[in-house]
């Protein structure tokens, strides 16, 4: 693990800590934003520590001297002396115990207080004699949650990754929207926002006939537990064996869907309030008080805050509630794409960002045949292609170090740029060119000489191996390649596989001033299990100048369907459109991949 990774920790852990031990609710903010903070940041954050730059630390937005102070000490001394004393001060079981689904700090606060549970062990003691029912706002129902989301952990062990968590959505959505009287439906929560891995599903429904929608929902294939059903909202443990069978997911993969009921009327405030994030609609809710309202899920409401009673409930009429937009508009905000929701600079928008659509992509320039390691021949592959409306299509099978996945030797190579020139003479309506993806060595330098590499339309330049690389190491290798120039793209920059592998860590702010002086594309791959790069690294590409390459890396018909997730992806790092070359017309496409040649 990184050092900005593992500081990242130890600041969400403080914060867990703090509120544990009745801390100041500042001070309890404070660590939990650092920690956000030090996870999305590019910046080489342990060079800075290790030198000891407060004053270039404290310009990272969202780094105070506090927090450059621990940062330091860490980087030069190896610990942090705040994250030891609370340590102390904490049973290391209770941070177990936090991660149980359901319970926050201050419900295990509470347990830790009044029946000295300091482990799962010790809360599975009280479940089991019935001494948990004493605690307050405690009742059977909830204890029973509680219990399966123990066994839950205990199996899962894991977050989703949106790939797999977006075909159960959309297999509930559509369910859901044919049942008799349904009139809305749709998914929210970090699925709508395109986060790359996903705790649970929330789906949200309109509906004339409550009873049969919740039957509809709690009775559907593959429920394996139903967790609640109550009025408003019923949650159920769906196994998803079939949706994750083809990407080699763990047997007896589950994941919960909680259902919620909302009235179509106040549709906007309920889809708003339920996509979050919670950091985004923290910053609404103080707006709204701000401007003398109050924002909840029923609706914006005016509120001079006299009474505490809830203003759906006396009866007041929202100002506000049944779109999105409508509510932001009211706030004196541009619609805000779900994508965008992280507080990361969103709610200084003064107009709706033009970000980049599924609709804009006409290029996919990172592909593989039955030459390597695809399924489909080059025929197969630009049929798909030409039938989503691309303009071009690049073959790019993987290079002869690339072994294990049939990497083609020059000799093969050679046969190869041949066949795609004469697939591309006999299929009309779109372009098909020749290309490599290049295994960069652990060196820098490619996998091909620079004459057959001068013989290809497309080089996308990617790592496979080599992965665990220091940061000093990993940045000499990425720069290496993108100043050779015959390299259009680098393809998956770091290597990383979502939930399994960190990939390198290279120096962002080197990278990105190489890729633009030496006008190098750099990939956000749309396979779910790589996001690669990843959203931040995206937004800090952007801000920084980038050309931005959005591929499917396609190996399998069906990796065609993974373009939605690196658009999100790129939505998440807010990218126009102009910046993809994969939205940029024929001729302009071309006429930029042949510069290079």
């Amino acid at each position: 693990m990184s050092f900005t990774k593992a500081a990242a920790t130890m600041f969400n852990e403080m914060s867990q800590m703090i509120e544990l031990l009745g801390g100041d609710r500042f001070r309890v903010n404070a660590h939990a934003k650092a920690a956000r903070v030090l996870k999305d940041t590019t910046a080489d954050i342990e060079a800075l520590a290790e030198a000891g730059d407060t004053k270039a630390l404290v310009a990272i937005e969202g780094i105070g001297k506090g927090t450059a102070g621990k940062l330091i000490e860490l980087a030069q001394h190896g610990n942090m002396s705040e994250y030891d004393e609370l340590r102390n001060q904490i049973p290391k079981g209770l941070m177990e115990v936090l991660e149980i689904q359901g319970l926050g700090p201050k419900t295990v606060k509470l347990m830790w207080d009044e029946k000295g549970v300091e482990s799962i062990d010790d809360l599975l003691k009280i479940i089991e004699d019935g001494s948990i029912l004493e605690l307050p706002r405690m009742g059977q129902k909830t204890v029973d949650n509680i219990k399966e989301s123990i066994e839950f952990l205990s199996q899962q062990g894991g977050r989703l990754h949106i790939g797999i968590a977006q075909g159960v959505a959309d297999r509930f959505v559509e369910m859901m929207g044919q049942v008799k009287g349904v009139k809305r439906c749709a998914f929210a929560g970090s699925l709508r926002r395109g986060k790359e891995t996903i705790g649970d599903i929330d789906i949200l429904i309109a509906t004339s006939d409550s009873d049969t929608a919740r039957a509809a929902f709690t009775t559907a294939d593959g429920v394996m537990k139903v967790l609640a059903n109550g009025e408003k909202k019923a949650s159920i443990r769906v196994a998803i064996n079939d949706e994750s069978s083809r990407w080699g997911a763990e047997d007896n993969t589950a994941v919960q869907i909680d259902l919620r009921i909302v009235d179509e009327s106040c549709w906007g405030s309920a889809l708003m309030y339920f996509t979050g994030s919670k950091e985004h609609n923290v910053r609404l809710r103080e707006r709204a008080i701000k401007q003398g309202m109050t924002l909840n899920e029923y609706g914006l409401f005016k509120d001079d805050g006299s009474d505490k009673t809830p203003p759906q409930q006396r009866g007041e009429k929202p100002v506000a509630c049944k779109t999105e937009e409508d509510i932001y508009a009211k706030l004196g905000l541009p619609m805000i794409p779900p994508t965008m929701r992280e507080d990361r600079g969103e709610m200084e928008l003064t107009e709706t960002p033009r970000v980049i659509e599924v609709a804009d992509i006409k290029a996919e320039l990172h592909s593989h045949t039955t030459a390597s390691d695809g399924k489909m021949s080059i025929e197969e592959s630009a049929a798909i292609a030409k039938s989503r409306g691309f303009h071009t299509l690049a073959i790019t099978d993987h290079s002869q170090s690339s072994a294990v996945a049939g990497g083609l030797s020059p000799e093969r190579l050679y046969k190869h740029i041949k066949a795609i020139r004469e697939a591309n003479k006999k299929i009309e309506g779109i372009t098909i060119m020749p290309g490599s993806e290049v295994d960069i060595l652990v060196d820098g330098t490619l996998d091909y000489d620079d004459d057959l590499l001068a013989s290809l339309d497309v080089v996308v330049a990617s790592p496979h191996a080599g992965l665990r690389a220091k940061p000093k190491q990993a940045t000499k290798r990425l720069l290496k390649a993108i100043e050779h120039p015959m390299v259009h793209i680098i393809g998956h920059p770091t290597g990383r596989l979502i939930e399994r592998r960190p990939g390198l860590d290279p120096d962002w702010n080197e990278i990105f001033a190489a890729a633009i002086e030496h006008d190098v594309a750099l990939e956000i791959n749309c396979h779910w299990m790589r996001l690669d790069l990843r959203d931040t690294h995206v937004r800090a590409a952007v801000d920084a100048g980038c050309k931005i390459a959005i591929d499917c890396d396609v190996h399998h018909p069906y990796d065609y369907d993974n373009l939605r997730f690196g658009v999100m992806t790129g939505q998440r790092g807010w990218l126009t459109p102009d910046r993809c070359i994969n939205t940029w017309d024929a001729s302009t496409l071309h006429a930029w991949l042949k510069s290079k040649r």
